[in-house]
């Protein structure tokens, strides 16, 4: 049976997606269309119920999900067992982070990874924390840097990495923003809001202004902290993100924290990884660094 096969399988009774999937793994949707039909082929059973709008892994599904979750961990774990040292690990692992936390606190655990495992490649793919946990959870990545979930879901594991606050910004320059937020009192509902376009801090912010009666004017919504901290640098508005991003950010000068009657709760950032996903000696390998590093 073609490992690449089962590999597509997983990702897709997880994402339950055609297109996200062959995206993922880099084929066609034709070509994935037909890995399907052949392993459906192979074992004479329907893996999944299909229409125009939705993909159900079926009960057949489900029992062959398990089976190819085995057998990929039996694989990976023969290839390794048959090497002599464990430093001559080789392969690849995919890592997810926000760019904030690639050059900052992740540094450390990449540099003691590299250490002990020269020849694992780490393939690092930077983009919003906000969709990080996701990306674990439709086998996109095999680990991830994300604020921990209000609910952690259960197929997944988290180590914690750092404590970081959740910050209110401001531009400093002169501009009918910083006006608006030099009247009292504040008056929060004319004032431009740019804001994640979801995730956890737009969660908080959202109860924020639910507690407070405020009916927002969100004058963009933008993917990454990145990007909110330079559109509020540019003066378009004010925003909420998390204290190391403020920190680490080159507009830091641009900006101005601002102290509010009801402080949010703060973030708890760390990895993140499927519990399955550590049967693969490449991924545990990563995941006891990052653990070993952060003491969690």
């Amino acid at each position: 049976m073609d490992l690449r096969a089962l590999k597509q399988f997983l990702h897709l009774s997880q994402s339950l997606h055609y297109g996200k999937t062959s995206e993922a793994m880099h084929v066609s949707p034709s070509t994935l269309s037909r890995s399907i039909a052949r392993l459906e082929d192979e074992i004479g059973a329907t893996l999944f119920e299909r229409d125009n709008r939705t993909v159900v892994l079926t009960q057949a599904g489900r029992l062959f999900r398990e089976f190819a979750e085995s057998t990929l961990a039996h694989w990976q774990e023969l290839r390794h067992k048959l090497q002599n040292d464990p430093g001559e690990l080789r392969g690849q692992v995919r890592l997810y982070c926000s760019v904030t936390a690639s050059y900052s606190f992740m540094l450390e655990v990449l540099t003691e990874f590299r250490k002990r495992f020269p020849n694992i490649e780490v393939i690092l793919e930077t983009g919003d924390a906000a969709q990080a946990v996701q990306k674990v959870m439709d086998d996109e990545t095999d680990v991830a840097v994300a604020p921990r979930p209000d609910h952690l879901p259960n197929p997944l594991m988290f180590a914690s990495i750092v404590e970081t606050s959740l910050d209110f910004i401001a531009p400093v320059i002169d501009c009918p923003v910083r006006s608006l937020m030099q009247e009292t009192p504040i008056p929060w509902g004319q004032i431009p809001f740019v804001v994640s376009e979801y995730g956890l801090a737009r969660k908080r912010l959202d109860q924020w202004f639910r507690a407070h009666s405020i009916k927002p004017n969100i004058y963009a919504q933008v993917a990454g902290n990145e990007a909110i901290v330079s559109m509020v640098g540019l003066g378009f508005g004010i925003g909420v993100v998390p204290g190391l991003v403020i920190e680490n950010s080159p507009m830091k000068d641009k900006i101005e924290r601002i102290q509010t009657d009801t402080v949010l709760q703060p973030f708890d950032v760390g990895v993140c990884v499927l519990n399955r996903r550590l049967q693969d000696p490449l991924v545990s390998a990563f995941w006891q660094t990052a653990v070993d590093i952060t003491g969690d």
